[in-house]
């Protein structure tokens, strides 16, 4: 997961939050596979914190020790009231400013990679910028199910298994990204690496936290806001060339993973006119 923290300028998010404005005060948190672009007004200065899944399940289970029975309950409570995959948390100017010299530091410390030395001064700060976050987190008493989560674009963090990643799931992923114009099925897919499709729907989502559909739309709205932003090619031909034919359709999966309108996209990423050049000397 990313914690964002806005320590100057301010920006608009497009993510599945929706068009969001932030600035200064403001905190971001992504959860894995999150997928979400900003687009700065003028300028932003930011400071991410990356923060893998398991070490986060780890805290929670030894700070709510006396409630869990086990890791997988930690887990479980993890999943059902931390659902939201991405949150703006409007800590406002004056908490924020206590997160910056703890920031400093801790990227100072990161700057030559981890240091056992300083490991324990590493988590102090770590949990000193969490103690002034954390309440503001939203929570949620609606239990999403594994399904949705493997299916739904963006998802949730993936529970991630210490063991390496297949080659198959990575070999789909790489066929994915090389062709994703291409009108792929799950059964393609299955038989090119000689799986049923069921079979290919587990170890995909066991190694990518998404079904390889949902995978796929992911890659497709990235390469549209690449095609978007850098070229001046019609809505509905960007969307041909990454693999989907109906342009309504890709409007919407669009708008599903970026939280914006293919348009207004292009209209925010686009640069101002020079409105001086224009006009007659």
């Amino acid at each position: 997961m990313k914690i964002i923290v806005v320590r100057s300028g301010s920006a608009i998010l497009l993510s599945e939050l929706g068009t969001r404005h932030v600035k200064v005060g403001d905190v971001v948190v992504l959860a894995s596979n999150t997928l979400c672009g900003a687009e700065p007004e003028g300028w932003i200065t930011t400071t991410t914190l990356y923060l893998d899944h398991d070490y986060v399940v780890d805290q929670v289970f030894w700070q709510y020790a006396a409630r869990f029975a086990d890791r997988l309950d930690a887990q479980r409570f993890l999943e059902t009231y931390y659902a939201e995959p991405a949150q703006i948390l409007r800590v406002g100017e004056d908490r924020a400013g206590l997160l910056m010299p703890w920031l400093d530091e801790f990227a100072a410390l990161s700057i030559e990679g981890p240091n056992p030395r300083r490991f324990y001064r590493a988590q102090s700060l770590l949990f000193a910028i969490l103690d002034v976050i954390v309440p503001y987190l939203k929570i949620t008493d609606e239990r999403i199910t594994p399904t949705q989560r493997a299916t739904a674009c963006p998802t949730l963090p993936r529970h991630r298994l210490f063991q390496p990643l297949r080659s198959d799931a990575r070999r789909i992923a790489e066929l994915m990204k090389h062709e994703p114009e291409r009108q792929w099925t799950l059964g393609e897919l299955a038989a090119e690496v000689h799986l049923s499709p069921s079979q290919l729907g587990r170890v995909f989502v066991d190694a990518f936290g998404k079904s390889p559909i949902a995978y796929l739309t992911m890659i497709r709205a990235e390469r549209m806001a690449h095609l978007l932003r850098t070229t001046d090619t019609p809505v509905a031909e960007i969307a041909s060339q990454v693999g989907w034919v109906d342009s309504n359709y890709a409007a919407r999966q669009f708008r599903r993973s970026l939280g914006i309108a293919p348009r207004q996209y292009r209209a925010l990423s686009s640069p101002p006119r020079d409105e001086s050049a224009r006009s007659p000397r």
